[in-house]
């Protein structure tokens, strides 16, 4: 569905769509529905316990909560303050993502190193749309590789700004809240079994034990 619920390259709507929704989407640049924070945690309002990671499967979440501890310096004055709603994107390289990812904040707000950029969003995007439109690595790897140059020792050179210089095809704020919407629902699907099916094989597991001498 990530690749069907949105247009293929060429095409302005995509080949399985909400039946309510009849318009083509709309392309044009990133900064259509961005703009770069400049908002630090100078006030040291957030301290290092609030520090924020970046996953390609988890997405935005608390450093504590994801890894069982904080790898913010002692400093984080200079950290970038996120907020709910906003958009990080890290140059980090992934395996399937070589030029960085992109994720909102759906959780709690919180900082992150001055070496993730950080985005508000306008009044054109529902927030969760944008990291749904580049959950598809295919989608994330198309958009940045044309704005990115690599650097010594593979790394990212592009700035915060320039990072919202490349193309994409967004529909109308009801159309991308009820893309989310589905797409939030098969999420909670999917854990709901995920713990399922691990609750059986832990069942089996246990009868594999006890049922034999």
């Amino acid at each position: 569905m990530l690749e069907k619920m949105f247009p293929k390259d060429g095409a302005d709507v995509p080949e399985v769509r909400f039946r309510e929704f009849t318009g083509p989407w709309k392309r044009g640049r990133l900064s259509s529905y961005l703009e770069t924070s400049t908002e630090k945690n100078v006030q040291n309002a957030f301290a290092r316990e609030d520090a924020l990671s970046v996953s390609g499967e988890s997405g935005i979440v608390n450093q504590i909560q994801h890894m069982g501890r904080s790898y913010a310096g002692a400093a984080v004055s200079n950290y970038g303050i996120v907020r709910l709603g906003d958009v990080v994107y890290t140059k980090s390289p992934l395996r399937d993502a070589p030029f960085g990812i992109i994720k909102t904040n759906m959780g709690n707000p919180g900082i992150v190193s001055a070496l993730y950029a950080v985005y508000h969003p306008k009044a054109a995007v529902h927030p969760p749309f944008v990291q749904t439109y580049f959950e598809s690595n295919s989608r994330l790897n198309n958009y940045l590789r044309p704005i990115i140059s690599k650097g010594a020792k593979n790394t990212i050179n592009i700035g915060d700004d320039d990072a919202l210089s490349g193309e994409v095809i967004f529909p109308e704020y009801d159309e991308q809240a009820a893309i989310c919407n589905y797409f939030q629902t098969l999420g909670q699907l999917i854990f709901l079994t995920t713990r399922e099916l691990e609750k059986l094989q832990s069942i089996k597991k246990a009868l594999l034990e006890k049922m034999f001498v």
